[in-house]
């Protein structure tokens, strides 16, 4: 699936002023967004979402324009078929696993859920494996948990692209391992593209089939992974990501964890 984006937005607070200026394509299924905090990644998928409205530019996923400043075109957010996964999962704390999975799908919070809504809830409960989850509240859950009934959220209306925001920064080291392999096979299940923000240079190796990196509100580089791996490009891009020596390090904790366990 393409995703094109080139945007601006201007965010003013006091004397503190922030430009983004986001210009990139994607043609792979598996995108992440690298950069350090406070370089623009979030507020660029939130433009996707439609959760911020961009002063300048276009967005378009598959073909479908979300948002075009000069053709006055402007989806509202539920009207994208965009999942987002939030990086503190945003998961409503007076809500049971299943109300939340089920938020999404409720045309107004006064009105019940039909039967055909009810049995997709218990179908995606059961695909992530929490159905026996449905009556916890959030705060019951571990990190693992919340990730996956956050992530059965955000994939209830079968979106046509998942964000995910630092989806692993929470997360422990050896489950940081084990989410990213899960996330892998939820994309391949659901044959959803993802996007994926990050600082961690282990995602950028699972998931940086295109590498978009961001430093001070615009990209510096956009890269695909055949290009990525050249050996004429060992000084580029790894040098700047350094991804190799952590990722082998998480690897081989989960991997020793795994053998200790009897996984």
């Amino acid at each position: 699936m393409r995703l094109e984006i080139d945007i601006r937005k201007t965010l003013q607070s006091g004397d503190r002023r922030f430009e983004l200026e986001a210009a990139f394509s994607s043609q792979d299924d598996l995108t992440v967004i690298f950069g350090a905090s406070g370089s623009g990644k979030s507020l660029t998928i939130q433009a996707i979402a439609g959760l911020v409205t961009p002063e300048q530019g276009r967005i378009a996923v598959g073909g479908k324009t979300l948002f075009d400043f000069h053709q006055d075109i402007n989806l509202p957010a539920r009207k994208r078929g965009v999942g987002y996964l939030f990086q503190d999962y945003a998961l409503f704390p007076h809500l049971t696993v299943r109300e939340n999975i089920a938020y999404p799908l409720r045309k107004a919070w006064y009105l019940k859920l039909s039967l055909d809504d009810l049995q997709e809830v218990a179908e995606i409960m059961a695909s992530f494996e929490i159905a026996h989850l449905a009556a916890s509240y959030p705060a019951e859950l571990s990190g693992g948990q919340k990730q996956r009934v956050a992530l059965a959220r955000a994939m209830i209306k079968k979106p046509s692209i998942l964000l995910l925001d630092e989806p692993f920064s929470a997360l422990d080291s050896m489950l940081r391992h084990r989410m990213r392999m899960e996330l892998l096979e939820i994309r391949q299940r659901f044959d959803v593209p993802l996007v994926v923000i990050t600082h961690d240079p282990a995602d950028v190796e699972v998931f940086g089939d295109t590498l978009v990196i961001f430093a001070n509100g615009r990209v510096e580089e956009v890269c695909g992974r055949k290009k990525l791996a050249a050996p004429e490009n060992e000084d580029g891009w790894r040098t700047k990501v350094c991804w190799r020596a952590q990722w082998k390090k998480e690897n081989l904790v989960a991997q020793n964890f795994a053998m200790a366990s009897g996984i």
